[in-house]
């Protein structure tokens, strides 16, 4: 089972993804991680991206698709993934697509979370409460403007990665406002048929 899951920041993707991932026993495959382990590995895409890492510049579609192109053709990826935080932009969606055809494999299922933009507001300062009042320390991009800011990108660069989805008739939507074990039931609906 090949997935991706869609949504804004705080939606609620990791929580679903680990929940899917010890259900299907498939990977949740983290951009970030895999460019850490790729830099860590020395591959020839992780030396591409630690160069450009390195001058402070991000790396490219290219190279980031090679690194997940890398790592869906390990072992533990024989029976799906998934995508958590890719594809960020139309262009990464198009250059998945790409790929995987280029494997002769194709998604099952890309699922967007939909949340209210003032529910997840809601959310984050009851998660920054919630941390305090346990003694924690807050994450730096938990805080109201930090968050504010993560949306407004979110809705500038990924949100139109619905809209490709949506345009192919490979987007499923998903209520993510609903209780975690609601939203769980809901995904599973969708996986099933």
């Amino acid at each position: 089972m090949r997935l991706i899951l869609l949504g804004p920041p705080g939606a609620g993707k990791g929580t679903q993804s680990a929940r899917l991932e010890e259900k299907y026993g498939i990977p949740q495959l983290s951009t970030g991680e895999m460019l850490r382990a790729a830099v860590k590995a020395g591959t020839p895409v992780g030396l591409q991206a630690k160069v450009v890492m390195d001058s402070g510049g991000l790396v490219s579609d290219e190279i980031v698709v090679g690194i997940i192109e890398a790592r869906v053709e390990e072992p533990d990826c024989a029976k799906g993934f998934i995508l958590d935080g890719f594809p960020r932009t139309v262009e990464q969606a198009k250059a998945l697509d790409d790929m995987l055809k280029r494997h002769h494999k194709e998604l099952d299922a890309v699922i967007e979370l939909v949340v209210d933009d003032q529910f997840l507001l809601s959310r984050i300062e009851g998660r920054a409460r919630d941390t305090v009042a346990a003694g924690g320390t807050v994450r730096a991009d938990d805080n109201p403007e930090s968050f504010k800011k993560r949306l407004a990108q979110y809705h500038e660069l990924t949100a139109p990665v619905s809209h490709y989805y949506a345009s192919v008739g490979e987007l499923r939507t998903v209520d993510g406002m609903a209780p975690i074990d609601d939203v769980s039931s809901a995904i599973d609906k969708v996986l099933i048929g």
